[in-house]
């Protein structure tokens, strides 16, 4: 069984509002996203980092139009790739 998304009214309002030019930039985004990342399954993981260090980074992620947690994953990848990130 496939699990259903529900939005609320607020989203979708926002939504309606979006300009063509922000919603192309959100779906190449959304498609690049999902182009680096194999179909491989996820694991939750928790783990403890300085609130004004997360704060920051979520800050500086968000200025550069990347969620942060995929951010984190492409710096663990340039890690391992031994890529400077």
């Amino acid at each position: 069984m496939k699990p259903i998304q529900y939005f609320s009214k607020d989203y979708l309002d926002h939504c309606r509002l979006m300009r063509p030019d922000q919603i192309v930039e959100f779906l190449e985004g959304f498609r690049i996203l999902q182009a680096q990342e194999p179909r491989t399954k996820s694991r939750l993981i928790s783990m403890k980092i300085q609130e004004t260090l997360l704060e920051t980074f979520k800050t500086k992620a968000r200025l550069n139009g990347i969620p942060y947690q995929s951010q984190i994953k492409l710096l663990m990848r340039a890690w391992l790739s031994n890529d400077p990130a």
